[in-house]
């Protein structure tokens, strides 16, 4: 019988070589979850681990690549966010610190940042919202793209990973495309793949490892959850928009729709500016979620989970999960093989 990685290699080839890895599972950033850690491990177990930059300093982004770099020889990369004030600084640490591979996530990256990465070697990879971004984005030079549908944990879209699947893996050729969003199985990564998709991302998965730093309690809300859990929070007034974020329900949930009315209500009295106002109201999960994963106040704090949260059920290491998503991808393709043959 074929080994697994035989198996794999048939449908994940491509994204193998673009990586670098032995197992072309990517894992999501997550702010204050994805740092040197869990990313080190996720690279040691075989798999693509990735620095949740969005949210750093330039310094302390450095000084996290450098720590990852002590704990693993293999491939990873940093996660940037695009709307960053300091991006510009931020892609001259991982020029500086010869990262491989960078993603440009929270909108269409800037024309000339694409262009100073690729320029100084980096691979850049992008989040394809829709079939014609996804072709403007590898036209203004990405190098690979990730489809994250609306089941995923965090800022999220409105379209689904399997409808994205569909519309965008088919017609995207040139690059590689990875698929994220909702996926916490073998079974559904081999799904994706056998659909076209170099490889998988997988985020709420690797919250509850041993190598996680999240606070026990956050873990536990986690175990607990059931998938009808993670909702995605309303905007209460078009004026201030408000970028989905799927989170597990609990007060801080509530209080985030408390918070956006005080500060409407602040803005309407002439307290605060239309802009500052906004800020705030998008600034508001950057502490809640510290709170949570940090503080362990899993009440006030934010649970950010995707609906693969109910497949949660116990903690366990990086590579027992990576083992365990490998062996069920692979068996899940030998049937398919045997119902094709």
């Amino acid at each position: 019988m074929r080994s697994n990685d035989q198996i794999l290699d048939d449908f994940w080839k491509a994204g193998r070589t673009f990586l670098n890895t032995r197992y072309v599972i990517m894992g999501g950033a997550m702010s204050w979850v994805s740092e040197h850690h869990l990313v080190a491990a996720i690279s040691n177990a075989g798999g693509f681990g990735v620095i949740a930059g969005g949210a750093m300093s330039p310094e302390l982004l450095k000084k996290e690549i450098e720590q990852t770099k002590a704990l693993t020889k293999n491939s990873f990369g940093v996660n940037l966010i695009t709307m960053h004030p300091q991006l510009d600084e931020l892609i001259d640490v991982c020029i500086e610190t010869k990262v491989s591979h960078v993603i440009l996530a929270g909108g269409i990256p800037p024309v000339q940042a694409v262009k100073k990465l690729k320029d100084a070697g980096v691979k850049v990879m992008c989040f394809a919202p829709a079939l014609v971004l996804a072709k403007r984005l590898v036209k203004s030079g990405a190098d690979a793209l990730i489809l994250e549908g609306t089941e995923a944990g965090g800022h999220i879209g409105p379209v689904a990973t399997n409808i994205l699947v569909q519309e965008i893996v088919p017609h995207i050729k040139e690059v590689p495309v990875f698929v994220a969003g909702g996926i916490g199985t073998g079974e559904m990564m081999a799904a994706f793949l056998e659909m076209g998709a170099a490889g998988c991302q997988l985020g709420t998965r690797f919250v509850c490892t041993t190598e996680c730093i999240a606070h026990p309690n956050f873990k536990k809300a986690f175990i607990r959850a059931n998938s009808r859990d993670a909702l995605p929070t309303v905007q209460i007034d078009p004026r201030f928009p408000v970028i989905p974020v799927r989170a597990i329900t609990n007060e801080g949930t509530k209080r985030f729709m408390e918070f956006q009315m005080e500060t409407i209500q602040k803005y309407q009295r002439g307290e605060m500016e239309l802009k500052e106002a906004q800020l705030a109201i998008e600034h508001y999960w950057g502490g809640a979620l510290r709170r949570a994963v940090i503080d362990g106040d899993v009440e006030n704090g934010s649970l950010m989970a995707g609906q693969s949260v109910g497949l949660v059920k116990e903690e366990k290491s990086v590579q027992a999960v990576i083992d365990e998503l490998v062996s069920d991808a692979a068996d899940a393709l030998r049937r398919l093989s045997r119902i094709t043959a």
